[in-house]
Order: C-alpha cells, then sequence, then structure tokens
C-alpha cells in the first residue's frame, strides 16, 4: 500500500462512520427490500462481461427514459389543438413531471443507500410504464387526467435516474468508470432527440398523437425483464475496494450536512442546474419555437386544427442526437486527455461549454425569422457546446463524494437541478411567452416574437453556469483527494482484517 495522509480530524470522524462488513450475496432476490438494510460482501467481483452486460441494459433503460420525456415535446402542437391550452398550460405538463421526479428523487436516494437498489428500480419503472401508457387514453374533456398521469411518471424516472449511475460506480473505477458513465450520460441527449422523432413519426403515421405514447411502454416492459435477469446490486465501494463493499453507520441528515460541507459538490450541482435550466427551455420549446419562426416568415399557416406539421420536432431531434453523440464523445475524449495534465479540468470543459454555448443561443433566437437552416446550424453548435458537459457531470459526484453517500448525492443534485432548472424553465418560458402575447393577441408575428423575446432569459442563465464551474473548479483537487483517502483507509482496513 502507498503511504497515505493521515487526514484532517473532520475526515478521520468522517471515517469512522464507515464500517466493513462480510457475508450475503448480491443481486439475488432473496436480497429484499426488508433484509437488505446494509450492502452485501463476499460474493466474487463481476465478471466484466457481466458488468458490460448491465451497462448496456441501464443505458437501453435511460435512454427510453429521455425517450418519454420528450415524446410530448415532440407533438406538443397537436397536443394544444387537440385540448385547446396555451402556451403556459402546456408547459405545466413537463412541470409537473419535473416535480413529482424531484420530490422523489430523496425518497430513493436514501433507499438507494440502504437498500437493494435493483429492486427498487424494478418497482418505480413499473409504475413508469403503466402511468405512460395510461396517460395515452385520456380524451379531450380531462386534460387534468394527463398532467396528473404524467406526475406519475415522475416515480419511476426517480428511483432510476437516482439509483443506476451508483451501481455503474460500484461495478468500474478510474477510466473504465468515466467510458462507463459515458455511455451512461451520451444516452441522455440521444434519447432526448428520439424522443422528438419518435413523436412526430407516431403522430404522423397514425393522424393521433396518443400513439407516440405507448411505444416506451411497450419497449421498456423488455427493459425491465432485462434488468431483473443482468443487472447485479454491486457492494457499495466495491470499485474502490477490490470487489468487496462497505456500509455506512450514518443518518440521513449527517449525510446531507456532508453533503453540502462539499464545496465541490454544492458548485457542480449550482452548475447542472443552470444547464438544466437551458436545456429543460430548449428541449420543450425550441419545435414550436422554429414552427413559428416558419409562420412569421410566412412559408407556414398557423396550426389551427389536427394533425399539425410536426417536421420540426422530427428535424430538431435529428439535430439533437447528433450533436449529443458528437458532443458527449468530444468531452470524453478531452477529459481523458487533458485529466494528468490539468488535474481540475472536468470543471473547466463544463465553463467552457456552457459559456461557449451562449453566441450560439443569441444567433439561433435572432436569425430564427430569417433563415431555418442556419438557426439549426447554430442550434447544433449549441447543443454540442452543452453536451460536452454530459459525462462529466455524472463522472465528477461520484469521484467527489464517498461511496456511501453517492445514492444521496445523486438525489439531491437532481432535486436542485431540476426544481430550479427544466422543471421551471418550461413554465416561466411559457409565462413569459403568454404574458407578453396578451400585448397583441391577434398576431401571430407578435406571438412568435413572443416566443422569442421569453427565450432571451437561457443565455443569460447559462453566463451563471459558467461562473459556478469556475468556482468549482477551485475546489475540485481537493474533495476528490479527500474521497480518494477515505476509500484508501476502508481498503487499509479489509487487508487488516484478512492478515488477521
Amino acid at each position: 500500500m502507498e503511504a497515505r495522509r493521515s487526514g484532517t480530524p473532520q475526515e478521520k470522524g468522517q471515517k469512522d462512520e464507515i464500517s466493513l462488513i462480510s457475508s450475503g450475496r448480491y443481486g439475488s432476490i432473496a436480497d429484499s427490500l426488508a433484509s437488505s438494510t446494509a450492502p452485501m460482501m463476499g460474493e466474487p467481483a463481476l465478471s466484466t462481461r457481466r458488468a458490460y452486460a448491465a451497462v448496456a441494459v441501464l443505458c437501453y433503460l435511460n435512454l427510453l427514459n429521455f425517450m418519454d420525456r420528450y415524446t410530448i415535446a415532440g407533438v406538443l402542437l397537436n397536443i394544444q389543438t387537440f385540448f385547446d391550452i396555451n402556451d403556459s398550460t402546456s408547459g405545466l405538463l413537463q412541470t409537473v413531471f419535473i416535480f413529482s421526479f424531484i420530490l422523489l428523487a430523496p425518497v430513493f436516494g436514501y433507499l438507494g443507500d440502504r437498500y437493494n437498489r435493483k429492486w427498487i428500480m424494478i418497482g418505480g419503472l413499473s409504475v413508469w410504464l403503466v402511468m405512460t401508457a395510461c396517460g395515452s387514453f385520456v380524451n379531450k374533456s380531462y386534460f387534468w387526467v394527463l398532467v396528473l398521469m404524467r406526475a406519475l411518471v415522475g416515480t419511476g424516472e426517480a428511483s432510476y435516474s437516482t439509483i443506476a449511475p451508483t451501481i455503474i460506480g460500484d461495478m468500474f473505477s478510474g477510466g473504465r468508470r468515466t467510458i462507463a458513465i459515458s455511455l451512461f450520460y451520451v444516452v441522455l441527449p440521444v434519447g432526448s432527440g428520439l424522443g422528438y422523432i419518435m413523436g412526430s413519426s407516431m403522430a404522423t403515421v397514425t393522424g393521433d398523437w396518443r400513439w407516440a405514447l405507448r411505444i416506451c411502454p411497450i419497449l421498456g416492459a423488455v427493459g425491465v425483464v432485462l434488468l431483473v435477469f443482468l443487472c447485479p446490486n454491486p457492494p457499495r465501494g466495491a470499485s474502490e475496494n477490490r470487489g468487496q463493499g462497505v456500509a455506512g453507520g450514518t443518518s440521513y441528515m449527517e449525510d446531507i450536512k456532508y453533503l453540502l460541507k462539499n464545496k465541490s459538490f454544492v458548485w457542480s450541482s449550482l452548475g447542472i442546474t443552470s444547464m438544466s435550466f437551458v436545456t429543460g427551455a430548449l428541449a420543450f420549446w425550441a419545435p414550436t419555437f422554429l414552427s413559428r419562426a416558419q409562420v412569421a416568415q410566412g412559408v407556414r399557416q398557423p396550426c389551427l386544427a389536427e394533425p399539425c406539421d410536426t417536421s420540426d420536432s422530427f428535424i430538431f431531434g435529428a439535430v439533437t442526437v447528433a450533436s449529443g453523440i458528437f458532443g458527449v464523445g468530444l468531452g470524453t475524449a478531452l477529459t481523458r486527455w487533458l485529466i494528468g495534465r490539468v488535474p481540475n479540468v472536468d470543471p473547466i470543459i463544463c465553463a467552457v461549454g456552457m459559456l461557449g454555448c451562449i453566441p450560439c443561443l443569441l444567433a439561433a433566437i435572432f436569425l430564427a425569422p430569417r433563415s431555418i437552416p442556419v438557426t439549426y446550424v447554430f442550434v447544433f453548435i449549441g447543443e454540442t457546446l452543452l453536451s460536452l458537459n454530459w459525462p462529466i457531470m455524472g463522472d465528477i459526484v461520484l469521484y467527489v463524494v464517498v461511496p456511501t453517500r453517492r445514492a444521496t448525492a445523486i438525489a439531491l443534485q437532481i432535486m436542485v437541478c431540476h426544481l430550479l432548472g427544466d422543471a421551471a424553465s418550461p413554465y416561466i418560458i411559457g409565462v413569459i411567452s403568454d404574458a407578453l402575447s396578451a400585448l397583441d393577441p391577434v398576431s401571430t408575428l407578435w406571438r412568435f416574437h413572443s416566443l422569442q423575446y421569453s427565450f432571451l432569459l437561457c443565455p443569460a442563465v447559462a453566463v451563471l453556469g459558467g461562473v459556478f464551474y469556475l468556482v468549482n473548479a477551485l475546489y475540485i483537487t481537493q474533495d476528490r483527494k479527500a474521497a480518494q483517502q477515505f476509500s484508501e483507509d476502508d481498503e487499509q482496513l479489509l487487508c487488516d482484517n484478512e492478515e488477521q
């Protein structure tokens, strides 16, 4: 073992809160929610083949997660026409989903740090699939039922998004973890883009937007079956402790206090919140904005009856998929290439992505009424810069937080970034747009400009995000070392126990 620092008194106190335990099996049905109050040790390390099979299943479900999330945006014009609702009411569909998501994320974070993560995910995903399918059968007199169904969909996504990254973190370490996390997060923009494509395509083929909501439940049922048979529940901290686990002896409030004192966690969470605000607004409103821009140009008539033209959703989805793959790949390559030269490179890349997207957003906003193709070029560049952050954000929380608090950390981060980010932005943009539209309610041109001016809030928030990540860069090296020291001390204790 390499020589290590003795650590500060505060670090020593934190280390005393972790104890190693032995015996038991992971990934078995017998390891139920009631009995698995502590993570298990003693199972042989996962084979590489099984670990990558598990990652493939988790990525597949994450892809469906984001496809489902943005299918609504892909058919938003049809929904507005079908239910006869305005912009602010339309924004509620995304807002209620995100609010239920963030309210339940801390609950699943608490459970994920203490109970069997695999079966928690399976239960939550089952609720998600049923609620999504039920939402597709709502008729035009019961818009509030669709809103309720979208709120309940957040149950499944809260369980999955909170817990799945921690399982990946416990199966891999170092460069392999970065690659695995990158694969998991590359499907965020890809899934979002496919959500637009699938939604618009199904609405066009069937002539009924509700069929767009029925594809993900079918595909998701296959994913849940694969999850049952192919995904393990590895011991917490297994990747840092030679396949063995650690169990936390801390209360939930102690976990929260630890996270709030972790400067890298706090500042990166604020950065993610800013990015979430921008991407949430773009994801929900961009296709509608581009459609209204063409109405403003006089090349398209306003949609007054179904079916509406959903070609903008299809094109925007394709652009989002391409920019997501390219951006995530570039972000992963940059961090792997520079990490040995610049220890705090991760938040710096995130800051570059946030600040770099600002001129692209401004160009897209003001060029839309003049040239749609040029607008798409700037949308692609801007989304590519934002996508640099996806794999890096997920990796940061895994290496600056100790293993037994990762699910809680991700849950708290999800709660903050969605509450102030993509839960708020679609509704805020819609409210501002409606308020401006009221100045000239009969003008289709002014209706476009109302949404256009509302979008100016996004570049302003992106500035804040860049600043937050630059501050994060000041602390990340220190916090990463503290978390590594924590794991090294656990491994030393394990070695000492084996020698005895």
